[in-house]
């Protein structure tokens, strides 16, 4: 066998075990320079809207670092979705709820798949656990053609002559206003830190604000029912809107007649204040006894220091009766209350005897036995009256004269 013929054997078996190996063309070889996937790789199913370009080996990086590589891209016939499957190198720990996205190396390089934990979500579990990434957490770049389409449509007619307009109003407007424009610049700076302070009390407030929400949420029934039950309320005010309106006006005309009686009183009233002033003053003065009297006042006919020793009692015609302990002394002896009085016989006035002279006395008028002599006196009678020229002091008796006691006897006149 020659050698041309060994080289046509070697190269027909070598098809043969690659057709039956599952060959893919040229993506079965390794190519040099790619991902080193390490010993333990592991595979994640990454679903796009939209995969551009993308193609077989492809590379897959995180941080811009490359990690493994694109090993398939199907699609899904459910919901018309690309579906990517790629190797990541064993070592590379990834959350579960990662997100991918493809991107473009530069503008006319080559695109990959990025990987990385999720920007507004704290990681979570492992991405090993769980290979799949859903639609909603991948993304595209744009492309240059989509970018290249839109400043078109900006540059052919899209408003660039406005801008230059736009551009050169600004310039004119803003032509000798630089302190205005610095002055507002500088407000506002000092608006938005004040702001930026009080950005804890703002977030306090807008969490009140949702609780009151979340509040009336809640009460939802309860506010449907209250706004049903006011509706014949508001139709009765309705109706009796005219009253309201007169009610109102006569309110307008009382206060302006109030103000005018006011004002046209001001001053008298001014002067019985002024008049006024003086006993005030002197009941000012005079606090202090007035106060002295309303104590005296309210305990009639008994001192304020005496309420401790009065006493009360039931009353026989109702009530109560108050009373305090207290002594005195009366004289019901008529000989000693009647034997200074004496009526005068010549002027007819009731005399009352001098002091210096007691009653009972020797030489006194009678009423107390008196001794003269170491003789005792004959004791008069307790109804006696001292013995007046021309005055009946004695009771009359038999023989003696029939005046009355104590009157005057008048010739010719019957007693």
């Amino acid at each position: 066998m020659t050698r041309r013929t060994t080289r046509m054997t070697a190269l027909v078996a070598g098809a043969l075990l690659l057709s039956g190996c599952g060959f893919r063309g040229a993506y079965s070889f390794s190519l040099p320079g790619g991902a080193d996937l390490g010993d333990d790789p592991y595979e994640v199913e990454v679903e796009f809207l939209d995969v551009l370009d993308l193609v077989q080996q492809s590379a897959v990086r995180v941080a811009d670092v490359p990690v493994g590589r694109v090993e398939k891209i199907e699609l899904d016939e459910e919901d018309w979705s690309a579906r990517v499957t790629i190797v990541v190198n064993g070592d590379v720990d990834l959350p579960a709820n990662a997100v991918a996205a493809i991107q473009q190396s530069s503008l006319l390089g080559e695109k990959y798949v990025e990987l990385a934990p999720p920007g507004n979500a704290e990681p979570s579990g492992d991405l090993r656990d769980r290979p799949l990434i859903p639609l909603e957490r991948t993304n595209r770049n744009v492309e240059v053609e989509e970018l290249l389409g839109a400043l078109s449509l900006v540059l052919n007619g899209g408003g660039l002559a406005q801008l230059q307009t736009i551009n050169r109003e600004l310039g004119e407007a803003m032509e000798g206003r630089e302190d205005e424009l610095k002055g507002t610049l500088d407000q506002l700076d000092t608006f938005i830190g004040g702001l930026d302070e009080q950005k804890s009390e703002i977030s306090r407030a807008l969490d009140s604000a949702n609780r009151l929400a979340e509040t009336l949420a809640s009460r939802t029934a309860t506010i449907r029912t209250a706004l049903d039950t006011i509706g014949p309320g508001l139709d009765v005010i309705n109706q009796q809107r005219e009253l309201l309106v007169s009610m109102l006006e006569s309110l307008a005309r009382l206060g302006d007649v109030g103000t005018r009686v006011i004002n046209q009183s001001a001053a008298n009233t001014v002067a019985d204040l002024q008049l006024l002033q003086p006993i005030l003053s002197q009941l000012a003065a005079a606090g202090p006894n007035l106060a002295g009297s309303l104590e005296l006042l309210l305990t009639y006919p008994f001192p304020d220091s005496s309420l401790t020793a009065l006493n009360y009692r039931e009353a026989q015609t109702g009530g109560y009766g108050l009373f305090t302990n207290m002594t005195a002394e009366v004289n019901f002896d008529l000989t000693e209350l009647l034997c200074r009085y004496a009526i005068d016989q010549l002027t007819g006035a009731l005399k009352i005897q001098p002091v210096g002279e007691e009653c009972g006395a020797p030489g006194s008028p009678p009423g107390n036995a008196g001794t003269t002599g170491g003789q005792q006196q004959p004791t008069q009678s307790a109804l006696s009256l001292p013995t007046l020229p021309g005055v009946v002091g004695q009771v009359p008796g038999v023989g003696e004269a029939t005046g009355r006691i104590g009157l005057p006897q008048i010739p010719g006149v019957t007693q």
